[in-house]
Parts: structure tokens; sequence; C-alpha cells
């Protein structure tokens, strides 16, 4: 398909990294969109936004045209936070999108907790730690046993500031935006997420997928972002 230079920037959520969206790079890569994943640093909410504005602007000036922004879990709300002219539209996976004045807690912890859902608090350094267990038990389960590997192998903590910094006007109000409810999503609850994606007025793509559906549902992701990617190219 001819995406008009159109180039997609992917945002890992917290204990992952941006591996955990490479079947998500070949299949926009096949399809003639270029794609790279922001390294998110976790640290802070303004050094995740951050990290992720770098890599727009190295984008564009390799690639001009307009950006697509996707993010999976946390990362939904530092794409939403981020300003540079390139953006044309948003995705998220599975994505939290906290409004003006919410913390990314408020809206992970909105609605039931699975039965399967890690207890997570922060380390005496202030990191939160996935525990090894949870990542088949919540946030992976549909993953096969060598991919649970390299997720628990790889993860990434991220610091408890992170959670707590109130957002402002979140850059969903101005664009269009895309939703992938994950339905079988153990770590976000799928009714918090058909709230948020009401309440962005996004097009909603509901698929029976796990917390991580970039690992376990690529197809589907890629689809959805493929979608924004033509919007963003007729703009």
């Amino acid at each position: 398909m001819a995406s008009e230079n159109v180039s997609v920037v992917l945002a890992h959520g917290a204990w992952a990294d941006g591996s955990s969206w490479s079947k998500v790079i070949g299949r926009l890569n096949a399809v003639g969109i270029p794609a790279v994943a922001a390294p998110l640093p976790l640290t802070s909410f303004g050094d995740d936004v951050a990290a992720v504005t770098r890599v727009i602007a190295r984008t564009v000036e390799r690639t001009p045209g307009p950006v697509v922004l996707a993010g999976h879990a946390y990362a939904g709300a530092v794409i939403g936070a981020v300003r540079h002219e390139a953006v044309r539209a948003l995705v998220y996976a599975a994505a939290l999108a906290p409004d003006e004045g919410e913390t990314v807690a408020d809206v992970f912890y909105r609605g039931e907790t699975h039965p399967l859902a890690p207890k997570l608090a922060p380390d005496s350094e202030g990191w939160i730690w996935l525990p090894h267990e949870a990542f088949a038990a919540a946030f992976a389960q549909d993953a096969a046993p060598e991919e649970l590997a390299v997720l628990a192998a790889v993860q990434r903590p991220i610091a408890a500031a992170c959670i707590g910094e109130p957002v402002g006007r979140p850059l969903w109000h101005e664009l269009p935006t895309w939703y992938l409810v994950a339905g079988q999503d153990r770590m976000i609850d799928p009714a918090t997420q058909h709230f948020m994606a009401r309440r962005m007025n996004a097009n909603v793509r509901t698929y029976d997928a796990d917390h991580t559906p970039l690992v376990t549902a690529p197809d589907a992701v890629a689809q959805v972002i493929v979608e924004a990617v033509r919007a963003a190219a007729a703009q």
C-alpha cells in the first residue's frame, strides 16, 4: 500500500522494551510502512514524553511526512502528552488514556481487578517490577513459553513517579484516534478500556486478546495501525 510517507512511532509500556513491538514492525514493513520503536527510560513521565518526541524528530528528519503514534499500556498516557507538529493520528493498544488532571494510576485502578492480576508495589528505590509469574498469569497469558521467557528476561521496571503525575490536556482531544480493546486483558479491565475509548471518541476495535496483543495478536494490532496510517495519508 502507499503510505504517502507516513511513518509510525511505537511506544512500549511498563515492564517491556521496544522488542515487544517486533512482530508488528515486521507486518507494517511488509506493507511498506516504516516503523520505529521509541525506547522509554520509564524514569519519569516527562522523561518518557521527551524520549518519544526525540524519536519523532529523528524519524521526520530521515523521512519527512506525517507520523502515527501508537502506544501500549502505560505508553498511552505518554503518546497523549507528546507535542510535535508531525503527529497526525494516535493508536492505543490496550493502553491507558488519562484525561487532563488525571494520573495513570487513576485509570489503571479504575475498574475491576482480575483475580490473577499481580499486586504491585514499588521497591525501596521507588521502582515497580512485575513479578516473574505475572507474565504468564496476566501480562501475556496467550504467549508461547519462549515468548514469555523473553518478556520476563527483558522487563524494565517503571518508576512509581511515572504513574502518579497528573497529565495535561491529551492529544486525543484534537487528533483522530483508534483504540484496540483487549477483551481478555487481566491487567487493565476491558470495561475501563471501553470507557476510555468512548471518552476519547476513538475508532474502537475489540479483539479477544490478552494485555499484550502486540505479541500475541500482532495481525490485529497492525491492522488498526494501518487504518490510522491510511487516514493520516488522506489528510
